[in-house]
């Protein structure tokens, strides 16, 4: 098995780094939750970003409904145009987390390691 790089991760899923003969594959996050894997670029991460946060804007008439946590009703676009993922507002909002997390620490890291690095 190949070894990972762990970036984020929540109850919900995880994103990692593939390592592979000792090195770091710096080009595509592996993000995983749900039994769904993506394997995506980072400009890819920012955008299933965005798809995110506009379901969720989208969806803001569920507000009263009792049911909005836990019924698969909601379509969640994905980067992947042949790819749309049926959800809950409970499932978005912890992809959510997972997404916006593992962006959260690429950004940092390259901060700490790279710009920021005297």
């Amino acid at each position: 098995m190949k070894d990972i790089e762990q970036i984020y991760y929540n109850n919900f899923g995880v994103a990692f780094y593939w390592k592979k003969e000792n090195k770091t594959i710096l080009d595509k996050v592996q993000l995983v939750f749900r039994e769904t894997g993506f394997y995506l670029t980072i400009a890819e991460l920012n955008q299933f970003c965005d798809l995110i946060e506009d379901s969720l804007i989208e969806n803001t008439c569920c507000e009263s409904c009792q049911l909005k946590n836990s019924c698969h009703k909601f379509l969640l676009k994905t980067p992947l145009p042949q790819v749309d993922l049926a959800v809950s507002m409970k499932e978005i909002k912890s992809i959510k987390d997972l997404v916006e997390g593992t962006l959260f620490r690429l950004d940092l890291d390259e901060y700490v390691y790279g710009a920021g690095k005297n």
